[in-house]
């Protein structure tokens, strides 16, 4: 027998792929199906059941052994109870950052050590190296290192990424070629435990709903909003204001939180939309920090996932603080989503916009 590697398996085509071609490579592999959540869909639906069911028929089609094991408190517990706080603050938080620091490689890496595994392989579409560094995935319409970056590289050292280094297009070929009942499932959506859910339904389930004023720039107000919880900066749809003003579409540029405002205004480039100086908090280095605290140093960002890398001047201002100029004006920054660092193809690490210095957004905090 060779290496054991345990496989965390989603049900999806990615983790039933990397489980394969670990098997092919000659590893002593385990597929772990982890359930992260309780609840039905609005259907009715368990969509872990069908999931699991998948995981179970692919790892009998490549012969490997597997196992189930329940996080649901742990979820609860590191990420969704933080997921409701961020909301409750007004901010959008991203939970699938956490979800990866607590879940897949903290309380899910002890459970592969626990099973006499040496190392973890995930589905992720990103790649590491040796020295235990974060890489970009070879595809660059699905790389997921963004939200890998709260990883750190002790964890990663031992993970492996299997797909890492293919295209989508490829890992599903590899799933066609060799039968796999998963091969043309299509990817989740949305955050994990809402999944194809309607969002605003599922959080007026857990937080109760505040409605306000929707206010302009001039202080008028223009309309109603259903609780500041369910906005985001920048968002346009579901405003319901479109006939008011001089006929442009209208625009969250803020949250009022004290008087449970929403403001707006109107037009895609309005200039309180914009931003070039920000502070994230909670930092996180994958490996070592890349500059001294108090040193500036230059590298690329992304303030959210799929963004094109943009060029920024970064200053670790204390232990868990960075300050953020941008050198291209940036649309939206949104507290509580995560700010994510690279030089090149090396994620560096980031952290959690706490604060937009040069918007006028009341929404920082």
């Amino acid at each position: 027998m060779g290496e054991r590697i345990v496989v965390g398996m989603s049900g999806g085509v990615d983790s039933s792929v990397a489980a394969l071609l670990l098997k092919e490579q000659g590893y002593d592999v385990v597929g772990v199906f982890m359930k992260n959540w309780e609840e039905q869909d609005d259907n009715g639906t368990c969509t872990a059941e069908t999931d699991w069911r998948d995981v179970r028929e692919v790892c009998d089609l490549i012969g490997i052994p597997y196992y189930s094991v329940n996080f649901a408190k742990e979820y609860w517990d590191r990420v969704f109870a933080y997921f409701l706080k961020e909301y409750q603050a007004g901010r959008t938080p991203n939970p699938d950052v956490l979800c990866n620091r607590e879940i897949k490689f903290r309380a899910f890496l002890d459970f592969a050590m626990s099973l006499g595994a040496t190392r973890m392989a995930t589905g992720h579409f990103v790649r590491s190296d040796e020295a235990g560094h974060l890489l970009r995935g070879l595809d660059p319409n699905k790389d997921q290192s963004y939200f890998l970056y709260m990883v750190h590289d002790a964890q990663l050292k031992k993970s492996l990424f299997p797909v890492g280094g293919l295209t989508k297009a490829q890992v599903r070929e590899i799933a066609e070629a060799h039968h796999l009942p998963v091969s043309k499932k299509k990817d989740s959506t949305g955050v994990c435990f809402i999944g194809e859910r309607n969002f605003k339904k599922f959080l007026a389930e857990y937080l109760p709903a505040q409605p306000g004023d929707m206010v302009s720039t001039d202080g008028e107000v223009v309309g109603q909003h259903d609780g500041l919880m369910y906005y985001t900066l920048g968002q346009r749809r579901g405003l319901g204001i479109g006939g008011r003003g001089d006929g442009r579409s209208w625009f969250v540029i803020g949250k009022d939180l004290e008087r449970n405002r929403l403001l707006v205004a109107q037009g895609e480039d309005h200039p309180l939309l914009y931003s070039s100086l920000s502070v994230a908090e909670d930092v996180t280095w994958v490996g070592e920090a890349p500059a001294e605290i108090g040193q500036p140093f230059l590298c690329t960002a992304k303030y959210r996932y799929r963004q094109a890398d943009q060029p920024v001047e970064v200053v670790w201002e204390e232990a868990g603080r960075l300050r953020v100029r941008s050198l291209v004006p940036q649309r939206a920054v949104t507290p509580g989503q995560s700010l994510v660092l690279y030089e090149g193809d090396r994620c560096l690490g980031g952290g959690i916009v706490t604060m937009v210095l040069d918007a006028g957004m009341l929404s920082n905090g």
